[in-house]
């Protein structure tokens, strides 16, 4: 048995649950794993800016050969596209299933997407995103809370912004995104009106995520009150974001030292830098980012990206099942 939503007759798959297209980490052999076991996998492009450490053309074509023939998606920061349209071109040339996009105007891509048959996911992060996005055709809006891993705002929890998109998107399936890590988190959120989940954090702590293993490792010990929204790590990695945009991510020693003092860092950038770098190539999760959500309370092991699909999409049916072990007498 499995639990069918508008999202998985849209997308035609059997669990309503999508990978978060985490850049640099989310690649082809990630994304199949979840398309495989019955999720919907997406390739993760990011920046598109080698400067990030990953990404570029010869990056994604890696990737998608990676991913080899399964259903898969593409996603991308989308003022990133603007400054590379190539890697827009590229995606769109090997007709994804999906294209995913974040953090920007929608617009000036979705009719291409649109023309082409290719599924249309926008990522919003407050009510204003959510009716740009569904003006711009949106076949599926993501509405990340603040509680989620990686870039977004300080606002919108995930529970009350789910609850607000689905009454503004009509027949448009809404995913819920932020904090949620298993069965649990799925179950509540189709209780709230939403379609599926997208799950980053989680898909982070498995054999077929990129990244080091240190950082899989930390995933597993740290703790959600371990974790705080901060633009240190943009900041050194000379990454521009927008105002009112932060990373969550695991505090270290590097974020307990310069956040809050982020004016200092600016002023010491060449030398902390450099540093930063060379911390990162090493895999020194002291000094180097490792962004995760909230859901990592619920993250003890690095487990088989399939297994993850499976087990959450069995325990959301066994929680539906039973009402949540509600007492309706």
């Amino acid at each position: 048995m499995a639990i069918a939503t508008a999202l998985t007759r849209l997308l035609s798959i059997t669990h309503p649950i999508i990978l978060a297209p985490m850049g640099g980490i989310a690649g082809g052999r990630l994304a199949a794993a979840v398309s495989q076991a019955g999720g919907f996998g997406i390739i993760g492009g990011g920046y598109g800016n080698p400067k990030a450490g990953y990404g570029g053309k010869a990056w994604m074509e890696e990737q998608l050969r990676a991913a080899g023939n399964a259903q898969i998606g593409v996603g991308y920061i989308t003022w990133s596209l603007a400054l590379f349209p190539e890697l827009f071109d590229q995606a769109m040339e090997r007709s994804p299933k999906a294209f995913f996009l974040s953090f920007g105007d929608e617009k000036p891509f979705a009719t291409r997407v649109k023309a082409t048959g290719v599924t249309l996911i926008c990522q919003i992060q407050d009510i204003d995103g959510a009716k740009r996005a569904l003006d711009a055709g949106a076949d599926i809006i993501v509405a990340q809370g603040t509680e989620a891993g990686g870039h977004g705002k300080s606002g919108r929890t995930t529970l009350t912004l789910t609850l607000a998109v689905v009454d503004i998107a009509g027949a448009v399936p809404v995913v819920a995104a932020g904090g949620l890590s298993d069965g649990r988190g799925l179950a509540a959120a189709l209780m709230l009106g939403a379609s599926g989940i997208l799950v980053g954090t989680r898909f982070w702590a498995t054999p077929e995520a990129l990244g080091s293993d240190a950082a899989k490792r930390l995933l597993t010990e740290a703790r959600s009150d371990d974790t705080l929204r901060t633009r240190v790590f943009d900041i050194v990695r000379g990454l521009d974001w927008p105002e009112g945009y932060s990373g969550r991510a695991i505090a270290n020693d590097f974020s307990r030292n310069w956040h809050g003092h982020e004016s200092e860092l600016e002023r010491n950038l060449v030398r902390e830098a450099e540093a930063y770098w060379t911390a990162a190539r090493a895999g020194d999760t002291s000094k180097s980012v490792v962004f995760a959500g909230e859901g990592l309370d619920l993250i003890h092991d690095i487990k088989p990206a399939g297994d993850i699909v499976r087990m959450v999409a069995a325990e959301a049916e066994r929680l539906l099942k039973t009402r949540a072990g509600a007492d309706l007498n």
